[in-house]
């Protein structure tokens, strides 16, 4: 066995605990290198007259990418402890791997050179909020969602979706316009509205924020807002709203008074200046700001007026309109101390708020139960979007990436993932599908029924289109004749399977069964202590005749999209499934 591809490290995804009893145990070894591995463990207090009284359990393979296997096993240990190592085999080979490294034999009369988990203590279980593993969020960018008052429009406010978008123009998209139009978002089946900023900010987009504790005015005033809130909870969706403390706008009232006054400005350590004037002859910047942009300069969160200030944002927003989470934009470039005092100071006013950060690239360090509960999940979005949408991937690299997604975090982290296909960000995805409807309908089936909690952007579920920002943002169509009801209605339909059966959304482990290359297919299953549910995913333009590798004589399989039965009087059974369609069969005794 390849010694240097074995790895395992406590405290992280490799070693966690998983709830207030269990913890969760990975090994990683080089991709079809061992046999077998076992889990050697026990109590470091536990002694008998023959050395350290340990257990060998067997460790299931929990999944493979390009380079590596993944072994896991759950154990819930009496006195809340451990002292672990693991055995691994390949023919007459055996392995024997510590905290200090490899040995030939398990070792009884000293527990230092195994792996510890000194003490399962309560308060380092990650925990998010129960609510988020059961959510279909929906993104709205309030700007271009719906005009319901045209009172308040912003001056030269244009007739709504009378032309393309731009980065400047405004088409009136305000609060009353959601409240109107809860029906359509109950009806669809949504449980959480995400919006883009609300506060007040100079651009249509309001990431370029003036003052954190006031609502753009041309969204609406605060009693609006809360009657949007009210009336989302009366209709069981949950708000989150989206900060940005990384940096503020151009026209924040403190960074204009550093404009104003330079050196002599009370504000001038709020924010990350290397010396007057801010701006140089050749147009380069004396200050840090998001991305090299002038008007978004970066604030100094360790500062402890611009901290307090930012955290009473955070409480303020919880504590007196009732919102249910906090998106948190280039969450990345905050200090890691500032999210720890913001989660407390949050979960002081709500205890299940939610916290989510964007973060494009590996987010451990901030996923550890002291930060944030969750990621935008771009990994998932890559992955599957070049796989379905873009076809830069075939069927066994797609199965690497989304193994490598599934490994990279814990297990409840996974569970209230943001998974996303496409932003404000973002082109349509119906654009980089190549307008293609049904690989639009493929990539929904297949994020609608992966572990995690799904967003979908407004204006997708029925067909809308835009290549990048600011195509991506046109108004929503709300007239139902220009509106892609039957992909709307199947959107509803993946989305009601989700709460009707638990192994479809985040009610079960994902193992991948099969990848085709030639055929373009892959077979997964879902399984929970319930259920267990098949899906084939056929990303191909011809018709898929897949065999089911189960015996699953005496079986039954409901195919949970048509409801067709299927009886297999034999061990195996084939399935036919459509071009770039997925089946899911709910296997029944």
């Amino acid at each position: 066995m390849l010694k240097e591809a074995i790895y395992h490290r406590p405290k992280n995804q490799f070693a966690y605990a998983y709830d207030e009893k269990t913890m969760h145990l990975r090994l990683r070894t080089k991709k079809n290198d061992a046999d077998a591995v076992s889990l050697i463990h026990g109590d470091p207090y536990e002694w008998s007259e023959k050395g350290w009284q340990f257990k060998l359990d067997t460790m299931h393979k929990s999944g493979s990418d390009e380079l590596f296997d993944y072994w896991f096993a759950a154990v819930q240990p009496e006195y809340r402890r451990l002292r672990y190592g693991f055995q691994l085999s390949s023919g007459e080979e055996k392995l024997i791997y510590t905290e200090k490294g490899f040995m030939n034999e398990i070792t009884t009369d000293d527990t230092a050179p195994y792996f510890a988990f000194p003490f399962l203590n309560k308060a380092d279980v990650f925990k998010a909020p129960e609510w988020v593993k059961d959510t279909v969020w929906y993104q709205i960018f309030p700007e271009r969602f719906a005009n319901g008052d045209p009172s308040i429009n912003p001056e030269e406010t244009l007739d709504w979706g009378s032309t393309e978008p731009t980065s400047g123009n405004f088409f009136g998209g305000d609060f009353e316009g959601v409240i109107k139009n809860i029906g359509y978002l109950k009806e669809l089946g949504v449980s959480g509205l995400y919006f883009t900023p609300v506060f007040k900010a100079y651009s249509n987009h309001k990431y370029d924020t003036i003052d954190y504790m006031e609502l753009d005015p041309q969204f609406g005033d605060k009693e609006t807002f809360k009657r949007l809130v009210q009336t989302c909870h009366d209709n069981g969706i949950k708000i989150m709203l989206d900060a940005v403390f990384n940096h503020s706008g151009y026209y924040f009232p403190q960074f204009q008074d550093v404009l104003e006054h330079g050196k002599d400005s009370k504000y001038k350590d709020w924010f990350h200046i290397h010396q007057f004037p801010l701006k140089n002859e050749d147009h380069t910047l004396n200050y840090d700001a998001f991305a090299f942009v002038e008007s978004m300069p970066k604030l100094n969160t360790e500062h402890p007026e611009v901290k307090e200030y930012l955290l009473e944002v955070g409480r303020y927003w919880v504590r007196e309109f009732d919102i249910d989470g906090w998106r948190l934009d280039v969450a990345n470039e905050v200090d890691h101390q500032f999210w720890r005092e913001f989660r407390q100071a949050v979960r002081a006013e709500k205890e299940d708020v939610y916290i989510l950060g964007e973060i494009w690239h590996d987010s451990m360090p901030w996923l550890l139960g002291d930060q944030f509960d969750a990621v935008m999940n771009y990994p998932f979005t890559t992955g599957t979007m070049n796989f379905i949408a873009n076809d830069k991937v075939r069927a066994q690299e797609f199965v690497n990436i989304m193994e490598s997604v599934l490994h990279s975090y814990p297990k409840n982290v996974n569970e209230v993932a943001f998974n996303l296909l496409g932003s404000h960000d973002t082109p349509r995805i119906l654009n980089t599908a190549k307008h293609s409807k049904a690989k639009l309908k493929l990539l929904f089936a297949y994020q609608l029924s992966f572990i995690g909690s799904p967003c979908i952007y407004y204006g997708d579920e029925i067909g809308m289109d835009g290549e990048q920002d600011p195509g991506c943002r046109k108004c929503m169509i709300w007239d139902e004749e220009k509106q892609d009801r039957e992909l709307f209605n199947y959107v509803k339909k993946l989305i009601g399977l989700r709460k009707q059966y638990p192994v479809f959304g985040n009610g079960g482990d994902i193992t991948f069964i099969e990848a085709n290359d030639e055929t373009n297919h892959v077979i997964f299953t879902k399984q929970n202590e319930a259920q267990k549910m098949i899906s084939v995913l056929n990303n191909s333009e011809t018709e898929l005749t897949a065999a089911l590798p189960f015996d699953l004589k005496d079986k039954k399989l409901i195919d949970l999209m048509t409801g067709k039965e299927y009886a297999a009087h034999a061990k195996k059974l084939t399935v036919d499934v459509q071009p770039y369609e997925m089946a899911f069969f709910l296997i029944e005794d």
